[in-house]
């Protein structure tokens, strides 16, 4: 069976995530670990982290990720946002190491001006200096596939390729793989074939064994489009049978799934994540 979960709101306290969690059937959940956005936080006490591990076991929830804030950009060419995106970064690695937290998925970040090869090298110094920074950390981060909106990195699988392999510590790195990411940046997940062929290339340039998480997110924009919108399961154009390929794939049953779909209430009353929770449970049971 696949394993489940949600982004979770962390208002109220980091356990208090974790109840919503529970409370909607998550296996597993993703947090921020401070509003997205702020550069700065008050720091976790033990207390709390201590609560927050007390729920996780309380309602065995597996596989705690966090998510970095949105205000990162380790490709910016301004040499000041380049700093204080690493400090940023270091900071949010030992919030998440108080947590208890073991990958903390990051966008790669967006290189304004100039060509994106001068982007991914800035990255690849920015992450160099973060783990030279945060040696003594378990924690590590996972770059996130991203729509290529703009001049976002990360849409292009050689684009992970090389940030990947110029990780001077390759084990605490790996990827988190968006299916609205990757159909907007243009790698179809419809028909079969097409969506066995965009596996096959991440394969041969990534590596599927890089991929640690999957956001699972239909889109409200078209294959190519390169527009990061959200949509909820089947209610999009990458449609349904993407998901059940996916959750079926006997290669990614031990890769923990996060909804980050928009949040709310149906009309009729259910919550959203609930429901699609439902739903890619239904699809990973369904005879092919």
């Amino acid at each position: 069976m696949p394993i489940l979960g949600a982004h979770m709101s962390i208002a109220g306290g980091y356990e208090k995530a974790v109840d919503r969690a529970a409370q909607i059937g998550c296996d597993c959940l993703q947090i921020f670990t401070k509003p997205t956005t702020q550069w700065h936080a008050p720091p976790i006490y033990p207390d709390q982290a201590c609560r927050f591990q007390q729920a996780l076991q309380k309602y065995q929830l597996r596989h705690p990720y966090g998510h970095d804030s949105y205000l990162v950009n380790l490709a910016s060419p301004k040499k000041s946002l380049w700093k204080k995106s690493i400090d940023a970064f270091v900071e949010e690695l030992h919030r998440a190491e108080r947590l208890g937290l073991r990958w903390l998925v990051f966008h790669p970040g967006a290189y304004v001006e100039g060509a994106a090869a001068e982007g991914i090298q800035r990255v690849i110094a920015a992450l160099k200096e973060v783990f030279h920074q945060t040696e003594d950390l378990k924690v590590g981060g996972l770059v996130e596939t991203t729509a290529g909106q703009g001049t976002m990195l990360g849409h292009c699988f050689e684009h992970l390729a090389e940030i990947l392999a110029h990780c001077p510590t390759p084990e605490r790195m790996g990827v988190c793989f968006d299916t609205c990411h990757v159909f907007a940046a243009g790698y179809p997940l419809w028909p079969r074939h097409a969506w066995e062929h965009t596996f096959q290339e991440f394969e041969r340039i990534v590596g599927l064994g890089q991929i640690r998480a999957f956001h699972l997110n239909d889109s409200v924009r078209p294959c190519g489009s390169r527009v990061d919108r959200h949509a909820h399961i089947g209610q999009g154009e990458v449609g349904l049978a993407p998901f059940r390929w996916l959750l079926q794939d006997p290669r990614f049953q031990h890769v923990p799934m996060y909804l980050e779909t928009p949040k709310g209430v149906r009309p009729d009353g259910q919550d959203w994540d609930q429901y699609n929770l439902a739903l890619l449970r239904q699809l990973s049971e369904e005879n092919m």
